[in-house]
Parts: C-alpha cells; structure tokens; sequence
C-alpha cells in the first residue's frame, strides 16, 4: 500500500496529463475534517452523499425559490456515459449523487467511472475521467438490483470511489490518477459495492450488496493514511457475539444470513456515532430456515468509528418474511416532541412506518404510516415500537398471516411490497419548517416459498432467495409531508409511478424531485403545489442536488433510469418500458 505522505508527494509531483487527457491547471481544496463536519456552512458546496453528515438533503441557497422557480432553464448539459450492460443487466443506469467542491463537481456512473467537470463558468466542462476497469461481467451476473453506484466521497486530496467489483479506489483530485486502492468485497461469495463511500475522520467506511446471495453483511473502515483495513464489523451475529443468541437454527444460517448494507450511512460528530441501516436477513423468504429475530438484520446500528463496535440497535421486521430491507438512510434532526427536547433519527422503513429514535441511545419514539396500505401488521405498539403481532416467545414470526412461508407456499397480497414503502432513495428535511419530505412507492406484491433444506449451504455467486415475488399490481407513487415535531402527516400528492430519485429541499421553499418517465419537478414546500416540470427525455432515479457558483445557484441531477426497475418490476409500471436508458448530467439555473 502506497502511504499517505507519499501519496501526497506523488500528487504534488504529477505533471502528466490525467486518464481522460486534461491537464489540471491550477490546486484543487483540501477537504479536511473540519470542512466535512461544517458542510451545511458550506451552501456553494455538496460535500457529501447525503449533503451533510446529518442527512438533511436540504441546502440553505434560496436563490431559486417558489416566486422564480418557474423561470428555471437548463444552464448545461454533459454526457458522462456507463451505459453499457454486464451479467444479467442489459444496460446501466445512473443512481449517483454528484458532489460539487469549489467549482468542480465529481461524478460517477455506474460502473465505477469518475469524471471531473469544472462548472465554474456557468458550463460543465471536462477536465479528466478515471475508469477503474471494472469486470462487468464478472460483477454484473451477481448485481442483485442493477449496475450501480450512488456516489463518491472527498478527503484530503482524494476522490473516493466503489466499484462493482468490490474495490475502494483512491484517485488523485487534480490530475485523476489512480493513486492506490484496495479489495474490500468478495464478488467471488456475491459480494458487490454500490453504496458511496462515509469518510469519518480519517476513515472511508464501504457497505455490501449482495443479500440475496447467501453473504453475511459487513461495514468496514478503510485508515487513509495507510490504505490499509482498520476494523470490520459483520452485520450479522454470530452465536458467540452479542445477537447471536437471535438465530436459534442448528445449521450455521447466519453465515448466510444477508443483512447487506447499501445505503451510505450518517454519522454524528458530537456524540461520535455512525448510524447505518442494514438489510434483510436470507434467504429472503423461508424464514423456518433462520429462526428468531435474526439480527442484526432489517435493524439500525450505531457504531463506534474507532472500534466499529456496535452501540445500540432498533430492528423493525423481526424474523423478516416481506423483504423489508431496513438499509433506508437516517435523518438526524435536534427537535422538541411533546415538550421535551429529543435528539431523533428518522427512519422511513420499507414495511411503511416512518420511526423517530432516539440517537443517544437508540429508544423508540415514535413512528406513523406514511403509505396508503398496510396489511402486513395491524400497527406499531406505541411504547415498545414492535409490530402489534410480534410474539417475542415465538421463534417464526407470523405476523398478520399475510406472508408466504412453508406452510404456506404462495402469500396473500403484501402491502407495501418489497420495494417498500421506501426504497433507498432519500428524503429530505427542512428544518425551518421542521417537515421531513419522503418519496414514496405505493405498491404491493406476493411471494412464493421454495423452502430450503436444512442441511443445504448457499452456492456462492448464485441466488439464496427461497423464492420469488410477483406484482399482480399496478405500482404508483406520492409525495408525503411529515411534521417530524409532531410524528404526523400533514400533505400528501399523488404521482402516477413511484419517486425514484429522492427528495431536495432548500431555503427558497422548495421540494425538488424527479419522475421515472423522465420529468424533474419542482413543488412549494408549504402545500406541496407543482411550480415548475421540465422533461428530460429519460428516466431518472438519481439524487440531485444544488450548489453555487459566485452566489449563481445551480440545481444537478444525473439522468438516465437503471437499477431494479427496469429489471425486475417493469411490469408494475407500464409505459416505463418505453424509458431508454441514457448518461447525461443535467444543471439548471435561473
């Protein structure tokens, strides 16, 4: 491994020209801890994944605002490219979220490549790209959900980056060189990486994909000073850890537990916590294989980032047989509920119920529906926040008696389905309204069980499901407005197809979003009226974000649908058959 003094030598000595064949004409920002701890401070900028360490989504620019936002045009447009297809996947889509740092944004598609823009001239214009050289056969034939990757990190002078391929890649800020990078993921076991890199302190923090695919979940922290691993800590108990005692099987399930990790996490500087969500336990869907609650699977872990010792846990979904992922990002927000002041995270959980906790010590609040059906649980218990039918003497968890099991071999119709509720997509909170914004997939589905034997061990690189789902239904979508200080919903709007792309909110009273068949939207934060829509021309399921140049606010967005829609759901949503996949940046501006 190359160290980090010397990493820095080689930086500061490059003159060649970059991958792409620009040469950096000037010193790129050193992007320290302090920075990304005051990122919010910083309104020209979007320094993280989700903008801020606390996950807030929400920029203090109000330039463009609901008076003017419906003179917003397209400033500039550019072609990143990475649609090309690998293993099961015919084409790659665009789910990253663009960092912008001092006039130069940073993108990714979804196979790894980085390119530099340098937008300080109201334009997008190259300056080098990195390709890592993924294996995209290789990765793709065990890419669960789509060619993905939702975004790189800053630190020091380094871009962060993931592969497919399970790779952390460290490239050099001004000339795009490949300055060192490590193996982190096993693609041999389905281990991939879609997740965007969390820098804590001087760590890179990387979650695995691959729960459908017999893995056992993990986080791990990369030092970057020496590009070495500094801890990792499995997701999934063993029978000697704490939780381990939560899978009461006699054949070793929790080494194919699941409980991926794929979602960026947020982290609380003040009290030193990472807050990250993980995956459904697996096989997905027999559970008579992995008896008990199964954790740390569908649960939220706060970690230790020195250690990666795990704090505290809430799980949702004991026992999972819905596939409710609990990988959903945390929303951290300072606020007062029934006149006492609480340090929450919010939750938006893929079996349909928002959850507020406590971040110190990871109590229960509260937590409110925010789909239009639910049938899988007939409520939340409001003191302990366990489903109204969880048996905490059972070891199956029945539930509303909705789900296939082995008794049972095809379920009923489960409300909200597999892709939630909410899917990965990120909500956004607006802490001057004190309203949190959450993209919504109205849908529901069925699932068949194929019950595993009990003396059957997971083949690596093949499917551990134990069954299937079917989507006997039309899916749609909503945008949904909750007072956080309250813990109830005050807006609703209804969208023909589930929101794919996330949420922004700013300063200027505004809720942006975009729509699978291609439309990026803007809605007044204060009742949730269209002001403005521009058709893109592709579908789109990234984030965007908002950055400025010289007080010039500009709004981005990566464009061109991929993942698991087009895959596995495009039945659920006619007409999005017809959506081409593209690679375009698109900017707005006034």
């Amino acid at each position: 491994m190359i160290g980090q003094k010397n990493m820095r030598q080689l930086a500061l000595a490059m003159v060649l020209y970059s991958a792409g064949g620009a040469l950096a004409t000037e010193p790129d920002a050193v992007t320290t801890r302090k920075r990304l701890l005051s990122a919010a401070s910083e309104s020209s900028n979007w320094l993280h994944h989700h903008g801020t360490y606390n996950a807030h989504h929400f920029s203090t620019l109000s330039e463009i605002n609901r008076f003017n936002v419906g003179e917003l045009k397209v400033a500039w447009t550019f072609a990143i490219g990475g649609t090309e297809g690998g293993g099961i996947h015919p084409s790659a889509g665009l789910e990253a979220t663009p960092l912008v740092e001092d006039g130069f944004m940073y993108a990714i598609d979804g196979w790894g490549v980085v390119t530099k823009l340098d937008v300080r001239e109201g334009r997008g214009e190259f300056v080098w790209r990195m390709d890592p050289g993924t294996d995209k056969d290789w990765a793709g034939e065990v890419a669960c959900c789509g060619v993905n990757n939702r975004g790189v990190a800053l630190w020091d002078k380094l871009v962060l980056s993931h592969t497919l391929d399970g790779r952390l890649v460290a490239t050099a800020k001004d000339s795009g060189e490949n300055v060192w990078e490590r193996q982190i993921g096993a693609p041999e076991r389905g281990e991939t990486i879609t997740v965007a890199p969390l820098i804590v302190k001087d760590m890179a923090i990387t979650g695995v994909s691959g729960g459908e695919f017999g893995i056992r979940g993990w986080l791990e922290a990369t030092d970057l000073n020496s590009g070495e691993r500094r801890w990792r800590r499995y997701t999934i108990a063993a029978p000697d850890e704490p939780g381990g005692d939560t899978w009461v099987d006699d054949h070793e399930a929790y080494k194919t537990g699941g409980g991926g990790t794929w979602v960026t996490g947020s982290y609380d500087g003040e009290l030193d916590l990472i807050y990250w969500g993980v995956g459904n336990p697996g096989p997905d869907w027999d559970r008579h294989y992995r008896p008990g609650d199964n954790l740390f699977s569908n649960s939220t872990i706060a970690v230790d980032p020195d250690t990666g010792e795990i704090k505290f846990h809430f799980q949702y979904t004991p026992n999972d047989p819905f596939d409710y992922d609990g990988v959903n990002e945390h929303v951290l927000v300072d606020t007062l509920y029934k006149n006492q002041a609480q340090k929450m995270m919010l939750h938006a959980d893929r079996n349909g119920f928002l959850y507020a906790l406590n971040r110190v010590d990871g109590s229960f609040i509260y937590a409110t529906p925010y789909v239009k059906r639910i049938n899988w649980t007939s409520g939340i218990d409001p003191v302990t926040g366990r489903p109204l039918d969880y048996d905490p003497e059972a070891k199956i968890q029945n539930y509303a008696g909705v789900a296939s099991a082995r008794g049972k071999l095809k379920s009923d119709l489960i409300c909200p389905g597999l892709m939630g509720g909410k899917n990965w997509m990120p909500m956004a909170y607006n802490p001057e309204r004190g309203m949190l914004y959450i993209p919504v997939n109205e849908s529901c589905n069925s699932t068949t069980t194929s019950p595993v034997d009990d003396d059957s061990k997971s083949i690596p690189r093949e499917w551990f499901t134990a069954g299937g789902m079917h989507n006997p239904e039309r899916f749609s979508g909503s945008l949904v407005a909750i007072d956080v200080s309250q813990g109830k919903m005050t807006m609703r709007i209804d969208t023909k197809y589930p929101i794919l792309s996330g949420v922004l909110a700013t300063a200027g009273d505004l809720v942006f979003t975009a729509t699978p068949d291609g439309d990026v939207v803007a809605y007044d934060a204060e009742n949730l009226k269209e002001l403005w829509r521009f058709p893109t021309g592709s579908g789109l399921n990234a984030p965007m974000i908002t950055y400025a140049v010289e007080e010039k606010q500009y709004i981005a967005i990566s464009v061109g649908l991929g993942g698991t829609m087009p895959k596995w759901w495009i039945e659920a949503v006619p007409g999005l058959e017809n959506v081409n996949p593209s690679a375009m940046i698109f900017t707005f501006s006034l």
